[in-house]
């Protein structure tokens, strides 16, 4: 006898499995089957299709004629920080830019400041509410980058917080090494960057991946090369923060380097996306970086899929340029503003996201971890058309119910 059945679904969405990221026109492929069951046991999904009476289990959940999918994959955080930012809130809406920010001591500088003086554990603490409340919006996957600490000690602070994250809730977790991802007040660039490199034999056993923050008054390409090389040496896979702000070839070079994505790609070249079809690069669109930086040229996801390139979306959670938890907020600015379908949000935010930080999730076939989510909804396409609101009702980890939305009192 099984564990769990869940009955009564008024529709199921089943994201394709495959050995790579979907491409172009796949993205908006996506199975909807009516009427539909989960079958779980041991954890695992026994059974996901058309109702049928051919099980049973101990234990029946009535999804009451809500949908089910996958639960969501959000492949870009930043969710292991000090402190906030809301103090530049103001100076952005005055129209002063980031990089200006940046050179005044703000910005990535401000959290580096507030992080290093944070102990691990008011970091965890901080950390545990935003995955908490991921979870509740039906998240279990989750990349964590460090990237706050620009020396030694804090970048170890923030990997370790990052996997106790892991062990203490029912998620999984990618944790990724980002120290170069601004350059220390009065440091010098080659010199900090030598020093970061030095770090990968350190951290390539707490890490899955290394990035870096590819753009002007940052890191070149040149050196963002040397970095990745040094990476891709030690046996880190590399992610990249490419193209946001100036068209540098960070898109080029991410898929010259093989990196497992690339992110931002506001600004990315014709030659850059051109390139996304015959690479597993997946890009990594962030939308609300852009909506809440006020900025009005998004990166162009109908380019991108309209050359056979792999996308995904994500929140890009941090506490200075998207200070959001909710990557269904994500889904609706991706239809609004990246004109994108709900299919392919959709896939962007389940299998494209998983394939985006090499996790095996994002899709609901026989033998998959039963991770997934009850949504409160009439339709797949609903959850990105009401916007801003949490659209989960239930949400189940390895077969277990983690979260269930409470009733009015």
């Amino acid at each position: 006898m099984n564990d769990t059945i869940i009955r009564n679904i008024k529709s199921l969405i089943l994201p394709k499995k495959t050995d790579r990221p979907l491409r172009g026109r796949e993205m908006d492929e996506l199975n909807i089957i009516g009427d539909a069951m989960v079958v779980i046991d041991g954890g695992k999904v026994v059974y996901a299709g058309a109702e049928t009476d051919g099980y049973e289990a101990e234990e029946t959940i009535d999804a009451a004629g809500m949908i089910v999918s996958p639960a969501l994959v959000d492949p870009h955080t930043h969710v292991v920080h000090g402190g906030s930012r809301e103090h530049e809130m103001a100076l952005k809406r005055q129209g002063v830019d980031y990089l200006t920010i940046l050179e005044k001591g703000g910005g990535i500088l401000n959290t580096v400041e507030q992080t290093r003086k944070a102990t691990h554990e008011a970091l965890f603490d901080k950390a545990s509410k935003n995955i908490t409340r991921m979870i509740q919006h039906g998240v279990l996957t989750v990349e964590s980058k460090s990237g706050y600490g620009l020396d030694r000690e804090n970048e170890l602070k923030q990997l370790n917080v990052s996997r106790e994250i892991a062990e203490k809730f029912p998620i999984e977790m990618k944790h990724t090494f980002l120290g170069p991802h601004a350059i220390p007040k009065g440091a010098d660039s080659e010199t900090f960057l030598n020093e970061m490199i030095g770090l990968l034999d350190e951290v390539k056993d707490i890490s899955d991946f290394a990035d870096i923050f590819c753009e002007t008054g940052v890191f070149t390409i040149d050196q963002s090369r040397r970095y990745m090389e040094a990476a891709n040496e030690k046996g880190l896979r590399v992610k990249i923060h490419a193209d946001e702000i100036d068209p540098l070839g960070g898109l080029e070079l991410a898929i010259e380097q093989d990196a497992i994505s690339a992110d931002h790609l506001v600004a990315a070249s014709e030659t850059g996306k051109s390139m996304l079809k015959d690479s597993d690069t997946v890009a990594v669109l962030l939308p609300g970086t852009t909506f809440y930086l006020g900025k009005d040229k998004f990166a162009d996801a109908r380019g991108m899929l309209d050359n056979d390139g792999a996308v995904s979306l994500a929140t890009d959670y941090n506490p200075g340029s998207c200070v959001t938890d909710n990557l269904q907020m994500i889904m609706a600015i991706a239809g609004l503003k990246l004109k994108m379908t709900p299919n392919e949000i959709w896939n962007a935010v389940t299998v494209n996201a998983a394939h985006a930080i090499g996790a095996d999730r994002g899709t609901l076939q026989e033998g998959d971890a039963a991770n997934l989510v009850i949504w409160d909804a009439p339709n797949h396409e609903y959850i990105p058309y009401h916007y801003g609101v949490n659209h989960a009702h239930t949400v189940v980890a390895d077969g277990r119910v983690v979260y269930e939305r409470p009733g009015l009192l």
